[in-house]
C-alpha cells in the first residue's frame, strides 16, 4: 500500500493536510490526494505552488467571510476558488465584551470558540450543504479551507468524514492535528489578552463537542444532519464514497 504524507509542509501554508487515509465503512479506506484541508491560500510560495500543481489541486472551497477573504487571496491561478462565506464572529464578540468593561479570560474564549462552533450548524447550514453539492460533482482533487483552516474547516472536514463512514474518534484525532500544525498568522488580532489569543490559536475537543451538540438538537444526530440539513441522503452518500473511498 502506498503511504502518503498527511501533513504537506508548505512554506505558506503550516496547516495543509490530505484527509485521505483513514479506514471508513466496509473495510474501505478514504483515497488519499483527494481531499485535504489547510488555512488560507493566500500566502503560498512559489515552491507552494509548484508542489499544489503537482498534486493536481484544481478547486479550493474558501470558508471565510466576505471581507476577510479580500485580505489574502489565493495566490494560485490554476485552482478555482468557490466561496462559501460564513462570517467570522469570535473576535468580535470577545470585542463586545472588552467594550463592556469585562477583563477577558481563557474561559471567555473557550465560551466563544463553543458559540461560534454552534453557529455554523444554527446559521451556517447552507454553506456546507454546498460543499457537499460539490464533493458529488467531483471536482477533486481539492480543498477546503478558512483562514486558519481549524474551526470552519476543521468542522467541514468532520462532516466529510463522517459521511465516508469514518468512526468519531478517528475524525476526532484528524480535527486536533491542528494543534501540531498550524502557525497562526503574525497579523491576527494582537489587542486581545495573551491567554484568549492561546485559545485562539488551537482547537480543542469541546469546541467541536458543541457543534455536535446543536446538530442533534437540532436534526436529532450527525446523520439526520447529512439528510435534512445538508442533503445528503443514502443514494448521495454512495455517491460519495463511489468518489472517495477505495
Amino acid at each position: 500500500m502506498t503511504q502518503h504524507a498527511r501533513h504537506l509542509n508548505l512554506a505558506g501554508a503550516s496547516n495543509f493536510r490530505d484527509i485521505g487515509g483513514y479506514p471508513a465503512r466496509d473495510g474501505r479506506t478514504v483515497k488519499w490526494r483527494q481531499i485535504f484541508r489547510s488555512n488560507h491560500l493566500g500566502h503560498l510560495t512559489e515552491g507552494d505552488i509548484a508542489a499544489l500543481r503537482q498534486l493536481g489541486v484544481r478547486s479550493a472551497f474558501d470558508f471565510r467571510g466576505r471581507e476577510e477573504r479580500l485580505g489574502a487571496m489565493c495566490v494560485h491561478g490554476d485552482i478555482t476558488v468557490h466561496s462559501l462565506p460564513i462570517e467570522p464572529i469570535t473576535v468580535a464578540k470577545l470585542r463586545e465584551r472588552m467594550a463592556g468593561g469585562r477583563t477577558l479570560s481563557a474561559d471567555d474564549a473557550v465560551d466563544v470558540m463553543r458559540h461560534s462552533y454552534r453557529n455554523y450548524v444554527t446559521h451556517n447550514t447552507q454553506a456546507y450543504k454546498t460543499l457537499f453539492a460539490h464533493l458529488i460533482e467531483d471536482r477533486a482533487p481539492l480543498v477546503i479551507h478558512c483562514t486558519a483552516g481549524k474551526d470552519r474547516t476543521g468542522f467541514g472536514a468532520a462532516l466529510i468524514l463522517h459521511s465516508l463512514g469514518v468512526a468519531s474518534d478517528v475524525i476526532d484525532e484528524d480535527y486536533l492535528l491542528t494543534n501540531r500544525y498550524y502557525k497562526r498568522d503574525a497579523g491576527a488580532p494582537s489587542e486581545l489578552p495573551d491567554a484568549v489569543i492561546a485559545v485562539l490559536a488551537k482547537v480543542e475537543g469541546s469546541f467541536l463537542a458543541a457543534a455536535l451538540e446543536a446538530v442533534r438538537a437540532n436534526y436529532g444526530s450527525l446523520d439526520g444532519y447529512l439528510s435534512d440539513g445538508l442533503g445528503v441522503g443514502p443514494r448521495e452518500r454512495r455517491e460519495l464514497e463511489a468518489k472517495y473511498l477505495d
